[in-house]
């Protein structure tokens, strides 16, 4: 991972937007249906404020609560598009899973510029995206990232949009922070269902080489206007932050960025992330929900002192943050196990060890507090995509399950918002080579080593497979 943390899979900046033939018909389809007596409006062109509601908006759960169980993040490449018997193959798999929390961001993953123009908007993909959200049974929320080029040095009625890196990690001006605020405002009206909303992804754009430091003044300023004008929108609106990436250092590493405050055997937190944090927390309008980001290696991509035990740095960022901000429900917007490659890929694991990792993970998430956590979905095209949730559905045949969803959507059925964890004891000879979490319920089991063990958990012996991922009912 990248100094900043810029690298890891949620840095997948396959972000251009989609020309396919299939989605311009779609898009003239929208553009033309919008323009009619009755349409939903504002696909592209103008919308007036406060009147674009879009589509049939699911009927969100009541009250709305701030902690949303865990799910994930679509990406660029989504089961939203495809062949349209493995996109409703994909539907139908992921309506099965009750109210599974889906993440959608407003600008690159899949999105389209939102407003090229000051005051003229194109939700056409955002809508696609959202529309499958509904259809498919999920909870639909928004990361409210990233910005139009006018907000950030561009041309003002250019209608261009650079979709390099470098644009799509760069912040709004200042003198722009209010026209952010007003576009979340839009988003917000145009998807009544959507009670959720993170602002910003990883500080992006609000690193301050001057200072070598992160310009969280300027952070939570955006925030504070977008915090605002969200609950001008609807006061039931949930609203989080400050999503930022939890770096950390070798765990050798002393003085200089290294923590002295929290760190473990998996390394200790760079302290310029716990300043900037402290400062959002400390001078924030408000918020509903904190949310963090990270991965269990360092920024050196180093495990340490192995894969499993190196996850522990969730349950130790996760009790850290939880000191701070109180009853805050803590979310993890993004959390990673295996470092990526020089092309940012992570396929160097078989995917029984990828699992078993992940799921320790989860495991030390929810020991820390956490009450949410997405996944970010690698998805490609192809047929082969270690780690996705789903095979494409750019594939006749695809839209079927893999593992990696069967484990999230597991997680979120036995462990979702509200869970009161219990202890279970497990054998002296067990502790170092398994990982359990339990309710009363549910158990469970995670084997960290890749041959086959006999464990004695919750007073039962049993074996388990080389990384195997057992549940147990209780």
């Amino acid at each position: 991972m990248g100094r900043h943390g810029w690298d890891s899979g949620a840095r997948r900046w396959r972000l251009t937007a989609l020309f396919g033939v299939g989605v311009a018909v779609m898009a003239l389809a929208l553009t033309l249906w919008n323009t009619v007596p009755g349409g939903a409006g504002g696909a592209t062109g103008t919308t007036p404020e406060g009147a674009t509601v879009h589509g049939t908006p699911a009927t969100p759960a009541s009250p709305v609560r701030p902690e949303l169980g865990w799910g994930f993040t679509h990406t660029q490449y989504s089961a939203d598009e495809g062949d349209s018997a493995a996109v409703r193959r994909a539907g139908g798999l992921l309506s099965g899973i009750t109210s599974l929390p889906q993440n959608q961001h407003l600008m690159g993953w899949g999105a389209s510029n939102p407003e090229p123009v000051p005051g003229r908007y194109d939700f056409t993909e955002m809508d696609r995206r959202v529309d499958f959200i509904r259809s498919s049974g999920g909870t639909p929320l928004v990361t409210l990232c990233c910005a139009p080029d006018w907000m950030k040095g561009g041309a003002r009625n250019s209608g261009h949009t650079d979709w390099s890196q470098q644009a799509l990690e760069t912040a709004p001006d200042r003198d722009h922070y209010r026209d952010f605020a007003k576009l979340a405002g839009t988003v917000a009206r145009r998807y009544p269902d959507v009670k959720h909303f993170v602002v910003w992804n990883e500080f992006k754009g609000f690193w301050d080489d001057g200072k070598g430091r992160w310009d969280y003044e300027g952070y939570t300023e955006l925030y504070n206007m977008v915090y605002a004008e969200l609950k001008k929108v609807d006061k039931d609106i949930l609203v989080g932050g400050p999503y930022l990436v939890m770096d950390s250092l070798d765990p050798r590493q002393r003085g200089g960025a290294a923590s002295s405050e929290v760190k473990g055997d998996w390394g200790s937190m760079d302290r310029r992330v716990l300043d900037a944090f402290d400062y959002w927390n400390k001078h924030k309008d408000g918020a509903d929900f904190v949310v963090v980001d990270g991965s269990s290696y360092t920024v050196d991509d180093e495990l340490a002192p192995d894969e499993f035990r190196a996850t522990e740095k969730f349950t130790a960022v996760g009790r850290w943050v939880r000191e701070r901000t109180g009853d805050l429900p803590l979310w993890w917007a993004e959390y990673y196990v295996e470092p990526g490659d020089n092309n940012d890929d992570r396929d160097g694991w078989s995917e029984p060890h990828r699992d078993a990792v992940q799921a320790a993970g989860m495991i030390a998430m929810a020991r820390g507090g956490a009450t949410t956590g997405f996944y970010w979905n690698p998805q490609n095209k192809g047929a082969d995509c270690a780690g996705c949730l789903w095979r494409s559905t750019e594939l006749s045949d695809g839209g079927t399950e893999l593992p990696m969803l069967k484990l999230i959507a597991r997680f979120d059925k036995e462990f979702g918002p509200g869970t009161r964890y219990e202890k279970v004891s497990v054998a002296a000879d067990d502790v170092a080579n398994v990982r359990v979490l339990a309710d009363d319920k549910a158990l469970l089991v995670v084997n960290t080593l890749d041959r086959p063990i006999s464990a004695k958990v919750d007073g039962r012996r049993f074996t388990m497979r080389g990384y195997e991922v057992k549940w147990l009912k209780r």
